[in-house]
């Protein structure tokens, strides 16, 4: 039947998954190197042990946020902290947003703690504790939860038969299948989500999507895969091209043949030999970070027991870092002069504490590099030392004196800790 009109033609078959004794092998292949190889990782080992579905479902919905921009080995931690302090969605839901930053401080990007609070007390208030059961209302109905998120909670805690793509997913199926075209493009990620839904294995799938994203994280790596241990090599598009493809500009069996398809890479970029199977995925071209310098001041008294205090103030409940505390702080200008910095800083401690701050009395300590995702930061370190007591008005923003003890204990950035 001809395809109205204006609709993309289907990717040709190289491409795709269509072979139903190809899905069932690759199936078993992968599931049985998962069932030998996995890691042993504290979510598996609680959603395996859980017979309540909302308390298994809560346990992955943890570690599936957490392990989101962060790797595993940092996560195991964190994770085993939490779960202990809050076990089940209603102890989460009475925590406080400030302790659930406490205990989040050090992993980044906050939002997500945040969220995954919002979300359990949605859960109990609204839902009467019970977590949606499909991937669709996961979706729907949990701030925070996207496509990915839902996918993997829905097929480890509920059995539902659904895929997942996350980064490993997208690298190994563009391997499977020679996928060239930019892996973070819609149409592509839409199409990758097919794939995953046709392959997952309908009586694990679970194990199968865990094992998918098992083997991008330790076998199918972004630099230097290790094809000789892959459970699915035989069914690598990628790596027999890189074995039986052809110097010459004949086209290969193995290459799509057809102009113009969605999912192979752009003529201008070809096969490049040299790089074998890590042709693929694509890389996307990445976004220079922004550059930006904060004046910070790290204001110093001796609190009553003669032990040094100092001073941090809570960020606004929104934007970078939103809730978390710091030492008071200015964002400057490109291209200060040193000594415009250090009267900018002094104003901006005058305006806020009232107290006569002179910019000769903040002393330059140095500087401190820190890579958020999308912003190059430095910090201009000044330190201040206070004679007697100084109390802040509390309507500005609130702020407290800490000790070096308490500081560490409190909801502060890895930036600040560096400070």
């Amino acid at each position: 039947a001809a395809l109205p009109a204006g609709t993309p033609a289907p990717p040709p078959a190289p491409h795709l998954f269509s072979d139903p004794s190809e899905i069932g092998a690759l199936r078993r292949n992968l599931l049985a190197w998962y069932d030998g190889c996995k890691r042993d990782l504290p979510w598996r080992t609680l959603a395996a042990a859980e017979t309540d579905a909302d308390r298994r479902a809560y346990a992955v919905w943890v570690s599936e946020i957490m392990l989101q921009q962060t790797q595993v080995a940092t996560v195991i931690d964190y994770y085993n902290r939490w779960m202990q302090k809050w076990p089940t969605l209603q102890a989460l839901a009475q925590a406080s947003l400030e302790e659930v930053n406490e205990l989040w401080a050090g992993l980044g990007y906050y939002s997500r703690g945040k969220r995954l609070q919002e979300a359990a007390k949605k859960v109990v208030s609204e839902l009467a504790g019970r977590m949606p059961r499909t991937a669709e209302d996961l979706q729907k109905l949990l701030p925070g939860v996207g496509r990915y998120t839902a996918g993997a909670i829905a097929s480890i805690s509920y059995g539902q038969a659904t895929g997942v793509v996350d980064g490993n997913v997208i690298r190994v199926l563009c391997r499977l299948r020679c996928i060239g075209a930019d892996s973070s493009s819609p149409a592509v990620i839409d199409r990758l989500w097919d794939m995953a839904n046709a392959l997952v294995d309908r009586s694990r799938p679970g194990d199968f999507n865990q094992a998918l994203m098992e083997l991008g994280a330790t076998v199918c790596v972004p630099k230097a895969p290790l094809c000789g241990e892959c459970p699915v090599k035989q069914h690598c598009r990628a790596r027999r091209r890189k074995l039986f493809g052809k110097p010459t500009p004949v086209p290969d069996v193995e290459d799509c043949g057809v102009g113009g398809c969605p999912l192979c890479p752009p003529a201008t970029e070809p096969w490049d030999s040299s790089l074998g199977v890590t042709n693929f995925p694509r890389k996307a071209a990445k976004k220079q970070p922004r550059v930006a310098r904060t004046a910070t001041c790290v204001l110093e008294r001796r609190g009553c027991h003669g032990a040094p205090e100092y001073l941090i103030v809570q960020r606004p409940s929104s934007g970078l870092l939103a809730g978390l505390w710091e030492f008071p702080s200015l964002p400057l200008d490109q291209g200060l002069q040193e000594e415009k910095q250090r009267e900018a800083l002094a104003d901006h401690l005058r305006a806020w504490t009232g107290w006569p701050v002179v910019a000769g009395g903040l002393r330059f300590v140095g500087e401190v590099v820190h890579i958020f995702s999308h912003i190059h930061q430095t910090y201009v370190v000044y330190s201040l030392p206070l004679d007697g007591d100084v109390t802040l008005d509390p309507a500005l923003s609130p702020s407290r004196w800490v000790t070096e003890e308490e500081f560490h204990a409190s909801a502060v950035s890895t930036a600040m800790k560096k400070v």
